[in-house]
């Protein structure tokens, strides 16, 4: 007969609690004995998964992904954090990782800011076929040249989804770079992250970015960018730029792609107003 007294095993995580578990386990390793900062390497997940008793993720790099962009990091994790300080995953090197503490973590639109509308140049066969929010929201500031308006200088779509290598960080994706000119002659290179659905932006891209142009494109200005669909398929963009190893936004402006009929004068008046 089986033994009725014996407790039953506990559910092994699924899922995003799979995630959860295994992130939490690695920060446990090793929090504690390096202070605010300690590096970790993606060989260590296939150890603690099979420790857990849990089945590694067939996409290791999501799992860090999800943590970054998607999804709040385990309790166990949160908890750790000093006031006013929030834990990022850094890259540091080829399948390398760094736990850090830092003052701003997302980047989340501000509500209360005046929406401009902007006549919507998109071809209706790009809104038609555009695979994903991540997809269409590149697609709608390139053909609206969102970049231009926003930085106030001509710019130019160079490349979308770079893939590439920044020393001491490890392999990152671009979702689009620009290149750009102003009236001054000043030349400038524009990484644009791109985020929709649920994703909010992370300060490890942007960090990440200004590396990378810091390293590419020694010669021009770089002023990273980021772009989100908000609600009423709003659209967020920011200016970003990193002082003294933090994430500070530049500007933030809030648009939205309209039929030219929808803009009133009214409208019109109130960007003349608080455009200055």
């Amino acid at each position: 007969m089986p033994d009725m007294t014996a407790k039953p095993k506990p559910a092994k995580p699924k899922g995003q609690n799979r995630y959860s578990a295994i992130i939490a386990k690695v920060f446990a390793k090793h929090y504690g004995k390096t202070g605010e900062s300690f590096e970790f390497t993606r060989d260590e997940f296939a150890g603690v998964a099979t420790e857990l008793g849990i089945k590694l993720p067939k996409n290791v790099g999501d799992l860090i992904y999800s943590f970054r962009y998607r999804n709040e990091l385990p309790s166990s994790i949160l908890d750790t954090s000093n006031e006013g300080l929030e834990w990022i995953i850094e890259g540091a090197g080829r399948a390398r990782y760094r736990f850090r503490l830092v003052k701003l973590n997302r980047i989340v639109p501000r509500d209360e800011l005046l929406t401009i509308k902007v006549p919507d140049a998109t071809p209706e066969i790009i809104g038609a076929y555009a695979l994903g929010d991540e997809q269409a929201l590149l697609a709608k500031v390139r053909y609206n040249r969102l970049v231009d308006v926003f930085l106030g200088i001509t710019a130019f779509s160079l490349q979308n989804h770079l893939r590439t290598t920044v020393k001491d960080v490890g392999q990152i994706e671009i979702d689009e770079i620009y290149v750009g000119i102003d009236r001054h002659g000043r030349q400038f290179v524009v990484p644009v992250q791109a985020k929709g659905g649920s994703d909010k932006h992370g300060v490890v891209q942007t960090q990440q970015d200004v590396a990378f142009c810091g390293q590419a494109f020694k010669n021009l200005i770089c002023r990273p960018v980021s772009a989100q669909f908000m609600s009423d398929q709003r659209i967020a963009m920011f200016e970003l730029t990193v002082v003294d190893d933090v994430v500070r936004v530049v500007d933030e402006k809030h648009y939205q792609l309209v039929a030219s009929s929808a803009i009133t004068a009214g409208d019109l008046q109130s960007y003349a107003i608080h455009g200055g």
